[in-house]
């Protein structure tokens, strides 16, 4: 487990549920490592669909993670009920890094938090791209300093 001091929930600003799944825990008994990515892709682009606005079927511009990292405070197992919390911590031109906390249901202290860089790209040319304006503002709401 990291020696990083975890977040709080005050520490966030938007809080999504998230179900675990049987499938979640691994031969250890706890949710495996890579789940939790898969949590943090799943909480930052919910936010940018549903709070940005962003189509992510038929937008010319698309979000991709250029990196991601975790940190691991105590594991959680199906069939525990947990919330990702999302902050933003850079809002730049045509990038993100948000923290996600990982807190299992009832608990002020991250059980697990990430970093998640995203860069808005032009799908035909792929090259990075301001965020789109209604992204940014749903955004601006998350950024702490």
């Amino acid at each position: 487990m990291s020696r990083k001091t975890p977040l709080t929930r005050k520490d966030f600003a938007d809080f999504q549920p998230i179900t675990t799944r049987w499938a979640d825990n691994d031969i250890y008994g706890h949710v495996n490592n890579v789940t939790y990515y898969a949590w943090f892709d799943t909480a930052a682009n919910r936010f940018l669909i549903e709070a940005g606005g962003l189509d992510i079927h038929n937008s010319p511009i698309v979000a991709y993670v250029v990196s991601s990292r975790c940190d691991y405070f105590r594991p959680v197992a199906y069939p525990e009920r947990i919330e990702a919390a999302l902050r933003v911590t850079h809002l730049g031109r045509s990038s993100i890094t948000w923290e996600i906390g990982i807190f299992p249901a009832g608990e002020d202290t991250a059980c697990a938090q990430g970093q998640l860089v995203h860069v808005f790209v032009d799908q035909a040319s792929q090259s990075s791209v301001a965020i789109p304006e209604p992204v940014r503002q749903a955004l601006d709401r998350l950024v702490v300093s």
